[in-house]
């Protein structure tokens, strides 16, 4: 994650069930829907402003951090989320190994 977005918080949004990363006036977010121990991502979207910024890439190792403190497995349905993992295999440890694409990270 690029230096300037180490302090930025993670925002909860339960009401809209997202998660949301607020940078330079501007919200990236991770819709998700929440099964008990499970945490499903289903998709990731930044403003065109903050393409290229690692706005996206930093909301999605902030809340893969928040699942994983939260003691809860993810089901990486968005394919952002799903190629981050790959890329970063640290993270596989979250994933439900039930998931259908467990394999393939």
């Amino acid at each position: 994650m690029k230096p300037e977005f180490e302090n930025i918080p993670l925002v909860n949004n339960e009401e809209k069930k997202r998660f949301e990363l607020e940078y330079k006036g501007e919200i990236a977010f991770i819709n998700y829907g929440d099964f008990g121990n499970q945490v499903a991502l289903v998709h990731t979207e930044a403003p065109k402003e903050l393409q290229g910024t690692g706005a996206a890439q930093a909301l999605v190792e902030k809340t893969l951090a928040y699942i994983d403190h939260e003691g809860k497995k993810v089901l990486p349905y968005c394919p952002y989320v799903f190629a981050f993992i790959k890329r970063h295999p640290e993270w596989k440890h979250l994933v439900d190994e039930l998931f259908v694409g467990f394999d393939q990270l």
